[in-house]
């Protein structure tokens, strides 16, 4: 399993691929490649998949110079490149405490 710090430093390198669904959600989304690896110098892991559908994955928050968050889907199999999953702004009314706590919606019944 990759550390954080190797995913930080692979970020920060520029050495890791893009899923298409990345690569189409970082163009519609006004994400550059620059801010991916603005985010490499205080990343954080909020959210640990180890049992993902394809490889194991977890989800990092990271702020970019102009203090932008981002949330970034990595791969954590250290066994082939770092692969980036997906990546989005996250936004209040679904993340509370910066970014870091996914909310809980209650289902109202009438």
């Amino acid at each position: 399993m990759r550390t954080i710090d190797e995913i930080k430093s692979d970020l920060l390198n520029n050495n890791y691929i893009m899923s298409i669904h990345a690569a189409q959600k970082a163009v519609n989304r006004d994400i550059t490649i620059k801010e991916i690896r603005e985010t490499a110098a205080d990343l954080k892991i909020i959210e640990d998949y180890p049992l993902d559908k394809y490889s194991p994955s977890c989800l990092l928050l990271g702020f970019t110079l102009q203090k932008r968050p981002l949330h970034i889907q990595v791969t954590t199999d250290s066994s082939s490149i770092l692969k980036v999953i997906t990546l989005y702004q996250p936004n209040n009314d679904k993340w509370s405490n910066d970014y870091k706590i996914r909310r809980k919606y209650e289902i109202q019944m009438s």
